[in-house]
């Protein structure tokens, strides 16, 4: 198959009552039905329609409840305190649409290996080929608390888990050869047993016997996501991933970490361009540059500064709320901060302090706000997009949206065709499956082992 000359889209979404900022149910033009499966089909052919390789929901298994330790406050503000489970919302868009991708979030440190690798392959088959999973290891213990344990892994150990989880359930996956199943009635045989293995898993942290109970996939396996920033998430990106997403708010930092990202595939085996990597972008759009300023400076009404510190405690596994604003931190606080490590990294970077205060965490994070949007008309945002597509800082860009669900319905209408105008984006779909609409193979039975 070969790689498609055009930008990935792809639709970042919450089946939650916000998007990924808390603010975004305050927007006036936000829906809140968002426990109705009508409202997920309008947002699936929304990005459908706009051509979009796929819509992918983020997930956790908690409320941001950390700060204080206590849900009250994050109910009163709908900081993500509606949380649905994202494969079941993904049965509802993709009954509704027939070519987007349909990703979701599972976590390897809270599910079992053979029933992830049971739910995506389901899903596989019954998208005909449009499935993804998002992998993640899960960053703090309000998690952990609600499956039954004390606290989250720590940060290694988790990947040193996920590592062989991925074995067990790419090994589950490639069970069935794709020409198992005979279904003659003549002969009375169904499939050929010498065709279906059985696991027999037995590692470190997992025992898995087998045989899988789904046939071999449209994809061959479920597009494999993957986020991971810091260098032992880098690492398992690497050996992992196929579309990688990425939170770079600078053009120079992108290029630099993009071409980090492609050695570090090519050192783990993998051919580079096999794997795509896509920016997490915030696009304010308007009609004009002055439109999508004053809908800019409205949305940053919306905010308020326990979102920010909810978040940053859900994020960092740390509780901001006993700790001043603008006192350093300790070097112990700053060691506790056992979340989401590129987070914790980008502030002390970006400040130069090894002690930065809560203010500078909020200020640099941009947690709970629209931070670093890109902001402008459809010829703004074209060149933006343009520029960093055919500049190698991305392969493509994880549309997030302020609001619900216009903010797509914005971005569908306005930038999508002036993208397609410049010829950096398909004005088609060219094939059935999310493996074809990334340009990325279709997996031989054990490539993964490396």
């Amino acid at each position: 198959m070969t790689n498609p000359k055009h930008i990935v889209l792809v639709g970042f979404l919450q089946a939650q009552n916000c998007t990924t900022i808390p603010a975004a149910w305050r927007h006036p033009d936000a829906r809140h039905d968002v426990t109705s499966a009508s409202f997920y089909r309008h947002v699936g052919q929304t990005l459908e329609r706009g051509k979009f390789d796929l819509g992918f929901f983020d997930d956790r298994l908690a409320m941001p409840d950390l700060y204080g330790g206590d849900h009250r406050h994050t109910v009163e503000n709908g900081i993500r305190c509606v949380k649905l489970d994202p494969v079941t919302v993904l049965t509802a868009m993709g009954m509704s649409t027939e070519r987007l991708g349909l990703g979701a979030t599972y976590s390897t440190s809270y599910y079992e290996p053979f029933h992830v690798a049971r739910v995506f392959a389901t899903l596989d088959h019954m998208s005909e080929g449009r499935a993804a999973w998002n992998v993640v290891t899960s960053v703090n213990d309000n998690e952990a608390k609600n499956m039954g344990l004390a606290e989250a892994p720590a940060h290694d150990v988790r990947y040193d888990r996920a590592d062989e989880f991925m074995e067990v359930v790419h090994g589950h996956w490639d069970s069935w050869e794709k020409d198992a199943i005979e279904a003659n009635r003549a002969t009375g045989r169904y499939a050929d047993g010498e065709k279906v293995h059985r696991l027999d898993h037995e590692g470190k942290f997992y025992n898995s016997r087998g045989p899988f109970t789904v046939p071999r996939t449209p994809q061959g396996h479920p597009v494999v996501i993957q986020a991971g920033q810091s260098g032992r998430g880098v690492d398992f990106a690497a050996r992992w991933g196929e579309l990688l997403f990425m939170s770079n708010p600078s053009l120079a930092g992108a290029k630099a970490n993009y071409l980090a990202t492609k050695k570090a595939i090519a050192d783990a085996g993998r051919d580079p361009n096999q794997v795509k990597i896509a920016n997490l972008t915030f696009p304010v759009v308007g009609r004009t540059m002055a439109e999508a300023e004053d809908k800019r400076a409205a949305y940053d009404e919306l905010p308020n500064l326990i979102d920010d510190l909810s978040l940053l405690s859900e994020g960092l596994n740390f509780d901001f709320s006993v700790k001043d604003l603008d006192t350093p931190l300790s070097d112990t606080d700053v060691q506790e901060m056992t979340g989401i490590q590129g987070i914790r990294n980008q502030v002390l970077e970006v400040t130069g302090k090894d002690n930065p205060t809560v203010r500078d965490f909020v200020n640099v994070s941009g947690r709970g706000r629209l931070a670093h949007p890109v902001v402008g008309g459809p010829v703004e945002l074209a060149d933006h997009f343009e520029e960093w597509f055919t500049g190698e800082a991305c392969d493509g860009f994880v549309i997030a949206a302020t609001h619900m669900p216009g903010a797509f319905e914005d971005f569908v209408d306005l930038v999508v065709p002036e993208l397609q105008k410049r010829g950096l984006f398909r004005n088609e779909y060219q094939g059935t499956t999310l493996r074809h609409h990334l340009g990325i193979d279709l997996p031989e039975r054990g490539s993964w082992r490396r």
